[in-house]
């Protein structure tokens, strides 16, 4: 699947992301902060993804989902290149995203984030009304240090 504007293209087709791009930004992000390449090809590899491209084919935008396609998807490692952040094209990913024929439908839709929370308001994730029903195992210095708490 592909959207187009005038000056960028989301996709989800893997062979034109850039690995690099990616791994450059979520290796030194607060939530992923020195993860292995190892782990974040796998990451990749088993995640249904979303590129976004200029109109030269540069990537500079990112997000990934993990579903099932029938009941739950997790929103993850979404990122728009820093000097390109506050031009629409996180709202024009994240559309693109809730919006994509495989993910309707869906029981549960979920991301956990410490920032852009309006941002994601406005395509209909809200708090969880009820954080107790949600569990996690989370161990401590999974990248070689404590981000057990940091979204």
């Amino acid at each position: 699947m592909t959207v187009n504007t005038s000056d960028y293209s989301i996709s989800t087709d893997k062979s034109k992301l850039n690995f690099n791009v990616i791994y450059n930004f979520i290796a030194n992000s607060y939530w992923a902060k020195g993860i292995p390449k190892s782990v974040m090809q796998s990451a990749i590899d088993n995640s249904m993804c979303f590129g976004v491209y200029s109109a030269h084919n540069e990537q500079v935008g990112f997000a990934r989902v993990v579903t099932d396609k029938a009941t739950f998807a997790y929103l993850a490692d979404v990122f728009i290149a820093p000097h390109l952040q506050g031009n629409g094209l996180s709202k024009l990913l994240i559309k693109t995203i809730v919006e994509h024929p495989e993910l309707q439908g869906l029981r549960r839709f979920l991301l956990a984030t410490s920032d852009a929370h309006g941002l994601y308001a406005q395509y209909g994730f809200k708090p969880i009304d009820n954080p107790a029903l949600l569990m996690q195992i989370s161990p401590e210095n999974v990248y070689g240090k404590n981000n057990r708490d940091t979204y």
